[in-house]
């Protein structure tokens, strides 16, 4: 099913985005209050900008110094995202893409979307991608892409849940096609989320389990989501086994505690595959509060 012209959120079907909102007043009211994300905001924008600008200098046409200029006026003169020309993300996919440019400059770009994506009005961005999927095609590719590269991208997709609106359009379900596959936001979500907390490096691992809380506090009910849980639980267990620190383990914790309320197949996975999470019992209170929540539907 193609979503050319529509998006599917995870909670209803919408009608098309008006001013860059794409979200009910039902579902804005369900969501206020709600747990704070987890986001990533050591980021020196001026630095990235200044960086990305250098790497580009003689290599990009006077459209796209255009679109480099719209960028500074968004991020640094904190003009709206509407600062940003249509062509922004044609902009972005060759950057992304085209071998001409190197690993830095694609890292510096995904650095500065990942400053981007804390703004509360990113989410228009993220609706003139609809057509060709630039963002997504790209996070469903994580895997190839160098260890830097990654991490820029794990920490862009760990930001989106900084608000509602993108934090719902990461989980939208609508499909496409991409390279044979039939893919979504929400799975592509999930596989950058599952890549991350699997991953041998050290801060792939930790904004995954970033990515897991996230996705563990937002408010979804679909069929979809039934699975992504499924996959998501079985990812945690395998990922307790590679000695994760306390803040990681809350995390996990959280996320599985969700996933248990979700899917009754989380449970059990939990008793088929392991480990029990009561192996952490004793690392925290916080830790040890989630434990025993999970226990209850799991016995160890």
């Amino acid at each position: 099913m193609s979503d050319t012209n529509s998006e599917t959120s995870p909670v209803t079907q919408t009608q098309p985005p008006q001013n860059g909102k794409e979200r009910s007043k039902s579902t804005e009211e369900k969501e206020i209050p709600r747990e704070p994300a987890l986001t990533c905001k050591d980021i020196n924008i001026k630095t990235e900008l200044e960086c990305l600008v250098k790497l580009l200098d003689g290599k990009i046409n006077k459209d796209e110094e255009v679109a480099i200029e719209e960028l500074h006026q968004y991020l640094i003169e904190d003009e709206g995202s509407w600062a940003l020309g249509d062509n922004f993300l044609v902009f972005v996919q060759r950057v992304l893409r085209e071998q001409t440019f190197s690993p830095d400059t694609r890292i510096h770009m995904i650095r500065t979307l990942a400053y981007a994506a804390l703004k509360d009005d990113v989410i228009i961005i993220l609706h003139q991608d609809r057509r060709d999927h630039t963002l997504m095609n790209f996070g469903y590719d994580i895997e190839k892409h160098t260890p830097e590269e990654q991490q820029a991208w794990a920490m862009f997709m760990c930001n989106l849940f900084e608000h509602v609106s993108p934090s719902e359009w990461l989980l939208y379900i609508s499909e496409w096609e991409y390279m044979g596959q039939t893919i979504s936001n929400i799975r592509v979500t999930t596989k950058v989320a599952v890549h991350c907390i699997l991953s041998n490096c050290p801060a792939l691992k930790n904004t995954g389990t970033m990515m897991l809380y996230n996705i563990a506090i937002k408010e979804v009910k679909t069929v979809v989501f039934d699975d992504v849980a499924i996959e998501l639980a079985m990812a945690i267990l395998q990922f307790f086994q590679s000695s994760p620190n306390e803040d990681q383990i809350f995390r996990a914790c959280k996320a599985l505690v969700r996933f248990l309320e979700v899917s009754p197949d989380v449970a059990a996975i939990i008793q088929m595959i392991g480990p029990h999470p009561k192996q952490f019992s004793g690392k925290s209170e916080r830790v040890d509060d989630l434990i025993k929540i999970i226990s209850r539907k799991v016995p160890a």
